[in-house]
């Protein structure tokens, strides 16, 4: 049996990296700091799978994940990588 890919599970959200060019310019819009935003361990089952997609993905990162609303469509969240 080959590996699960978490991300093709119908109840997980899309998850990406956002770049570092991105990551400034999100910050500034929602107005926070990074140690602001809520966190998403570094052994969290999306983050290794991301890092197939994307490779090694450092502490402080900054995951863009994309929710399906039944009210509001879509909605937009940040988590910051942090140690276990």
């Amino acid at each position: 049996m080959g590996k699960f890919n978490v991300l093709e599970h119908e109840l997980v959200p899309e998850h990406y990296l956002v770049s570092e060019d991105e990551e400034e310019e999100i910050l500034k819009q929602l107005g926070v700091k990074k140690e602001q935003l809520p966190k998403i361990k570094k052994s969290d089952a999306v983050l290794r799978v991301l890092e197939r997609k994307y490779g090694h993905i450092p502490v402080g990162s900054l995951i863009k994940i994309v929710r399906k609303s039944p009210t509001a469509g879509r909605i937009v969240v940040y988590r910051v990588v942090v140690r276990d």
